[in-house]
């Protein structure tokens, strides 16, 4: 990026009107407190230096004083939009953090892609049947997670099912329905299970030939995270962050309100708005039947997998998860979508502080009935937001 954030604390003179202390009043990007300590403690006692002191208060009281200016951008990759949504005193500096961020998203999607022959991703679904593939540290801690996730879901949280995905045509966009011999043939190679990483020296293997991952349930909603990340690290306090349609993370909160406000969409149009959310330091995901599937007569058949059946998941419209992380959301919420409301209870009676609201058919064409739980441990941070806005 062209610039690089405002760090008072790494200035040497004992000079008040160092070029540092000018930058920090001049982005209004870093606290006032922090700016006003480092003056005092650095500061001459001269009448000289007393005066530059006071003009950089005030300066500084006057920078404060100015309404935070607006900077969105949106990004293509992942196959969706990224989209982030900031507010700072400098809008051209904010530019800078976001264009860093949408070339950390970039980044990953190079490395993730199961589309790119050239990812990592590709190379271990390649190799790791016959070798072990070293991974890149923090990939391997993903895939870490996410065979932590199939675990704890029982399998209904699956990165394995690439195979599947493939079988029904979703990959190539050639959908067709396969026949119970493929999908039994298929079966034989999905499975969490058949995956043995080996964090000792951070490999990964496959126990049988044709297995194949595909971080699609996942890799967004990580994403998201380390856009935050780079956010927060330089001194961006409030931002929404989106990966098009599926996940959300919002960070602070928009001037003068609690939260950012998040709109989920009725799950049978998507004119129509269904919920509203607020959150602050808090992410949100949402799967539903909608986001991509295939109809043969009145069957949808929708892209999430059941990982133990080997068929799309045709019981559910859609399904919200409010969580800490984007990466959890992303995660849970195609779990939850699996599992349905029982199972999802379950997970929620040993897991704290989560939300999950489900959209479920009724009887009347057109109409759908919410049913919303919660972790039965569910006390959030005082920085923390997260409420259904009925």
């Amino acid at each position: 990026m062209a610039r690089t954030p405002p760090v008072f604390l790494s200035c040497e003179t004992r000079d008040a009107s160092c070029d540092c202390v000018q930058e920090a009043v001049t982005t209004g990007n870093l606290p006032l407190a922090p700016i006003l300590t480092g003056l005092l403690k650095r500061a001459v006692p001269t009448v000289s230096s007393l005066l530059q002191l006071v003009i950089l208060l005030v300066s500084t009281l006057l920078v404060a004083s100015e309404p935070p200016v607006r900077y969105e951008a949106s990004h293509r990759a992942m196959g969706t939009i990224f989209a982030v949504t900031t507010y700072g005193r400098d809008a051209d500096y904010l530019a800078g953090v976001v264009d860093e961020v949408f070339e950390e998203v970039d980044r990953l999607d190079a490395q993730m892609s199961n589309y790119k022959p050239q990812s990592e991703l590709s190379g271990i679904n390649r190799d790791a049947a016959s070798t072990a593939v070293m991974v890149e540290p923090k990939l391997f801690r993903l895939l870490q997670d996410s065979v932590r996730y199939s675990e704890e879901t029982n399998g209904a949280f699956d990165i394995t099912v690439g195979s599947l995905m493939e079988a029904w045509g979703f990959f190539r966009g050639e959908e067709h329905v396969p026949d119970r011999a493929e999908i039994e043939r298929v079966l034989q190679r999905v499975g969490y299970r058949h995956v043995r990483l080996d964090a000792a020296t951070r490999t990964v293997r496959f126990d049988t030939q044709g297995v194949e991952l595909d971080l699609g349930a996942i890799a967004k909603g990580y994403a998201v995270d380390q856009a935050v990340t780079i956010l927060r690290s330089h001194g961006v306090g409030a931002a929404l962050v989106s990966n098009g349609t599926s996940s959300i993370y919002a960070l602070g909160s928009p001037p003068g309100e609690r939260g950012w406000r998040v709109t989920v969409r009725d799950p049978y149009d998507a004119r129509k708005a269904g919920d509203l959310f607020r959150l602050r330091n808090y992410a949100l995901s949402v799967s539903g039947n909608y986001e991509n599937f295939f109809k043969i007569g009145d069957r949808i058949y929708c892209h999430i997998m059941n990982p133990h059946t080997g068929w799309p998941v045709e019981n559910m419209l859609s399904g919200v998860v409010l969580a800490a992380s984007t990466t959890e959301t992303d995660a849970l919420s195609t779990s939850f979508f699996v599992l349905g409301t029982e199972g999802s209870r379950r997970y929620l009676a040993t897991h704290p502080n989560l939300t999950a609201v489900f959209y479920q058919r009724t009887d009347s064409s057109g109409d759908h009935k919410r049913v919303m739980l919660r972790s039965d441990s569910y006390r959030l941070p005082p920085d923390t937001l997260a409420e259904l806005d009925r």
